[in-house]
């Protein structure tokens, strides 16, 4: 008996086996045109007019608890966000998940030609249970995973607090195995040489010992010679 899983799919009956392999490839176009038309339905209802507007999503930009600036050494758009600048009490679930599409949407069209992936480092200093939200990691993860699948590259928890563990307890069953692979707990005495690792120091923000300042995610970076092309200082 096969392993369960292990399966072979039926032969042409030659005893070649090609049928095997024109079948499997059948197989995984049609998953793979499946699962593309899968995320053009979810954006056509989550994303009406195709693209998320700032007006959507005032509050949470009032907040500024995401930032993009400069680039890893692989090339990746580096995002900083800050959980202790997200609070509970004053999140709106519909205007956050819109919030998270229009976060992913801004850093895949910064990436360069040939990436696909970001690096992210999420600063938890200051992070306490006003901004402890599971409804909204596990929105924020969903999106992300099922809609953005593998533009993830790495990212880099900072300043983590004792608390956020429980949180964590409670997020981590709802990350695929991948997902999970990509973060990385960082120690406050390695912080800047682990971020110096992947980053490159005239690529880090200021605040973690770099060279450039953090820039909210909904202004043009003044250092990308890409955004006076997209039109984005009018």
């Amino acid at each position: 008996m096969e392993p369960e899983g292990e399966r072979r799919l039926p032969s042409r009956g030659d005893g070649t086996g090609s049928g095997d392999t024109v079948e499997k490839k059948v197989a995984l176009m049609r998953i793979f045109v499946e699962g593309k038309d899968l995320a053009a339905k979810w954006r056509r209802t989550a994303v009406p007019n195709g693209f998320i507007s700032e007006a959507e999503i005032r509050n949470d930009l009032s907040q500024k608890k995401v930032y993009m600036q400069g680039f890893d050494k692989t090339g990746q758009p580096i995002v900083v966000a800050f959980g202790a600048k997200h609070y509970h009490s004053k999140r709106n679930m519909n205007e956050f998940s819109c919030f998270v599409i229009y976060v992913l949407d801004r850093v895949c069209a910064r990436m360069p030609t040939g990436q696909e992936k970001f690096t992210c480092i999420g600063d938890l200093e200051g992070w306490g249970l006003s901004n402890c939200d599971i409804r909204a990691c596990l929105a924020a993860l969903d999106i992300m995973q099922n809609y953005y699948p593998e533009r993830l590259g790495r990212v880099f928890l900072v300043h983590v607090p004792y608390l956020f563990m429980k949180a964590w307890k409670i997020i981590y069953p709802f990350m695929d195995k991948n997902t999970r692979k990509k973060f990385v707990f960082v120690e406050d005495k390695n912080l800047r040489a682990t971020l110096l690792e992947d980053i490159d120091e005239k690529q880090l923000p200021e605040i973690y010992g770099g060279k450039l300042p953090l820039v909210p995610i909904q202004d043009p970076d003044p250092l990308d010679p890409t955004h006076v092309a997209r039109g984005d200082d009018n």
